[in-house]
């Protein structure tokens, strides 16, 4: 019986489809658009082989990013010219200082992180932010309107092992002591609606960001 670490390892071994997401860049301007304006270290969680990373540069050249992923081989792949470094390791334990990140984004990353792990996460990123640092995440919307009505979940990607309603994951991280927690609409609808419209069900996924304030 594979403990729940390896079961998470040959998930992620296993999920090639976010090296072919086509979607990958805009998902990651989008959260470049939510950073801090004086943001400059930044902490990309389940960074892959670094596409999303090579978006944020793009962007911003100034932008001194660390990339966390569970597998060795991504990390090795980074490009040094976008990544200061990389740390394979997993969310609930990473390996830097208290106050270390003035963000922290993590694109389409919490529905593969066990149930059990959800809240030891959230706190883990609250240590390592600073003082008016701010998360940054994307995650698939279970209230999706259109998939609704097609009787389908999240849940039913194999990689997917938790899912977050909008409501739920305010409640958490403002137990946990985040404050200014905002809502925005995601994925690929934002091409044609943009962000803030306020019937989230319109979109396929949601970003939430929470400032360590």
């Amino acid at each position: 019986m594979p403990t729940s670490r390896e079961f998470l390892l040959d998930s992620n071994r296993s999920q090639v489809v976010s090296e072919a997401d086509t979607f990958t860049a805009e998902r990651y301007r989008q959260m470049c658009g939510h950073l801090p304006p004086a943001a400059a270290e930044i902490l990309d969680v389940g960074c892959n082989t670094g596409r999303g990373g090579a978006a944020l540069k793009s962007l911003n050249p100034n932008l001194r990013i660390t990339g966390l992923d569970c597998l060795q081989d991504r990390i090795g792949r980074l490009d040094p010219a976008v990544y200061e470094r990389g740390i394979c390791g997993f969310s609930t334990e990473v390996a830097v200082p208290n106050n270390s990140f003035d963000a922290i984004v993590a694109g389409e990353f919490i529905e593969h992180v066990p149930a059990d792990e959800i809240d030891a996460t959230l706190a883990e990123f609250f240590r390592i932010l600073r003082l008016r640092g701010r998360l940054i995440l994307t995650t698939p919307n279970p209230g999706y309107l259109k998939n609704k009505l097609r009787h389908l979940s999240v849940l039913l990607d194999s990689s997917h092992v938790t899912q977050h309603f909008p409501d739920c994951l305010r409640r958490r991280l403002r137990t946990i002591g985040y404050s200014g927690v905002k809502l925005y609409g995601s994925g690929r609808m934002i091409r044609y609606i943009g962000q803030r419209i306020a019937f989230l069900p319109l979109y396929g996924s949601y970003l939430i960001r929470a400032d360590k304030w």
